[in-house]
């Protein structure tokens, strides 16, 4: 796609601002901030954003994490610290999420990591390289380790002087992890059970209108295998990816791969069952003004769906209906057993279409897409925007950002319009586009994604990107429409998570997995953050500073 700025600012709402959408309620991935109405503030009070110019970094591959002029980070929390007497902090932190415990106080609250995965070299103290037949060698108590590393961690965090800290035994403080039980949000059980133990791939995520966290379940099948179907619908199960923990608990895998909501206050969760079972990248909520919920969510593999859940009852996340996107024919398709004569082929219920949700997607023609992953509104036009990461099975290997215009602006409409208006690669100075965020004055920030085998490799087409990074694309004054790289991330490292404090002046981010292409813990490719472990560890940091601050400030003004 040929990029013309020009293009992309019109596409990201800049010439309609005078007709803002303004929810009631807007919850989503990086911003829970109400619209702002642009055309009410005057000239004088825009003048500081349209004089604000922006350098760029360079792409780097060195090891560290390097910020524009202007910003500054310090590590919160890292992988191992203790939030606790009973635990301590999960590794390859992902998604992050803040909420104040006082709406009066935004420097006191808790902030939701999700911990994805584990590398079992640092872990578990378990090398894969070592052994022709690994888990043959491996012990339960190496899986353990491995199960309570993942899922998520609550802490309870304050600003003093400047610089956020964990509050060390706070009543907040807890972790959930594989082994936590957690009930099944739906009327039938699944696989004789109403009750799944422990949450994993927990990638990105959400908050609710009623103030709990959602972490996303989503390469699931790479720790308890899963369940495929032959042509004459015969079940089979497979093992796992990678993580082989099918060889030590006989864990069903249709327990895994759901919407998980988190209570802050007890650690009490559950899964729900009615947005579906795939690769959740992250889930989006939008509130309507009956007190009904839209939930957005997107399949993160190759060929897979982006979905829509509309509820029939207030504040639901299990009355409703889950769509899937038809964005050929700008259509959002029922996956409703009952209504839909195509699934009674297939599937014996809705409780199985649901489980099967891939499966049936496709059975009504939804569109395949090139991984979508995070999804984020728009706070200012309320139009939704779907990061599509890549699909090298198709020759999409640097993405795109796909939009998604309801109809009539109804976040409950069945009709859409949708458009890629920004695709990755050199001439526009990125690739692999991943999690998204706007700050509080609609500026667009995006995360890269770039695999750690393919980054800095001659041969592979990522070369000129170098590390992973943090952009953003400015909304108003010189740079608008820009791509511009804000961070640099470590060695192998990959940027997640973006979410902005309430007052804007934070921006909460993960660096997750750095030095994960080591191969000998004893020379590894990375150590940050350079804590004097001589090893990589996973870490949330705080970034901060007047260049943030200059971004949020119409935020601050209006307010």
């Amino acid at each position: 796609m040929n990029y013309s700025r020009r293009k992309f600012i019109s596409f990201l709402g800049k010439a309609s601002l005078g007709a803002a959408i303004v929810p009631p309620f807007l919850f989503s991935c990086g911003n829970i901030s109400k619209p702002i109405d642009i055309e009410s503030l005057s000239n004088e009070r825009l003048n500081h954003l349209k004089n604000l110019v922006l350098e760029g970094l360079s792409a780097s591959n060195q090891d560290d994490l390097l910020l524009v002029n202007g910003l500054d980070y310090h590590t919160i929390i890292k992988w191992g610290d203790e939030i606790s007497e009973l635990d301590t902090f999960g590794f390859n932190n992902d998604f992050t999420c803040f909420i104040p415990l006082d709406k009066s106080n935004p420097k006191d609250g808790l902030l939701w990591v999700n911990h994805e995965y584990v590398n079992p070299l640092y872990v578990s103290d378990f090398n894969y390289r070592d052994y022709e037949n690994p888990d043959e060698h491996r012990t339960i108590e190496q899986v353990d380790k491995e199960m309570y590393n993942v899922g998520g961690s609550i802490v309870r965090i304050k600003e003093e002087n400047g610089k956020w800290k964990v509050v060390k035994n706070d009543p907040h403080n807890r972790r959930i992890t594989a082994k936590t039980k957690i009930q099944l949000n739906w009327n039938s059980p699944i696989k004789g059970k109403s009750e799944a133990i422990g949450t994993l791939a927990n990638c990105s995520g959400g908050i609710t209108p009623w103030n709990t966290f959602l972490t996303c379940e989503e390469n699931y099948d790479g720790f308890y295998g899963e369940t495929v179907y032959d042509d004459n619908n015969n079940a089979s199960r497979i093992p796992s990816r990678y993580s082989g923990w099918e060889n030590f608990y006989d864990y069903p895998p249709e327990h895994y791969g759901w919407v998980v909501e988190v209570n802050p206050k007890d650690g009490t969760a559950q899964k729900h069952i009615a947005l579906g079972r795939f690769a959740h990248e992250c889930c989006t909520l939008y509130q309507l003004e009956d007190k009904r919920i839209v939930a957005y969510t997107g399949d993160d593999s190759n060929n897979e769906h982006l979905y829509k859940f509309i509820s029939s009852q207030p504040d639901s996340l299990k009355e409703g209906i889950l769509y899937v996107a038809d964005t050929v024919n700008g259509k959002w398709l029922a996956l409703d057993w009952e209504k839909q004569p195509t699934l009674k082929t297939k599937f014996k219920d809705q409780t199985e279409v649901l489980i099967r949700a891939r499966e049936a997607a496709k059975l009504l023609g939804a569109t395949e897409l090139n991984r979508p992953e995070d999804i984020e509104i728009d706070p200012i036009t309320g139009h939704i925007f779907v990061s599509l990461t890549n699909n090298k099975s198709k020759g999409d290997v640097h993405g795109s950002i796909l939009k998604i215009e309801e109809t009539n602006g109804d976040f409950d409409a069945l009709t859409f319009k949708s458009s890629t208006y920004l695709a990755g690669g050199e001439a526009n100075g990125f690739s692999c586009p991943d999690n998204l965020a706007f700050d509080l004055a609609g500026n667009l920030w995006f995360t890269s994604d770039m695999s750690g085998n393919a980054m800095n490799k001659a041969n592979k087409p990522y070369i000129s990107f170098k590390n992973n990074s943090l952009f953003v694309i400015p909304r108003y004054g010189k740079d608008a429409g820009k791509v511009i790289r804000i961070a640099s991330a470590p060695k192998d490292a990959e940027l997640t998570g973006p979410w902005f404090s309430p007052d804007g002046k934070t921006l909460f981010l993960s660096v997750q997995h750095p030095g994960e292409q080591t191969k000998n813990i004893n020379n590894p490719t990375s150590t940050w953050p350079f804590d004097g472990d001589n090893i990589p560890k996973p870490a949330v940091v705080a970034i901060t500073g007047d260049l943030i601050e200059k971004m949020n400030k119409l935020n601050q003004i209006v307010s």
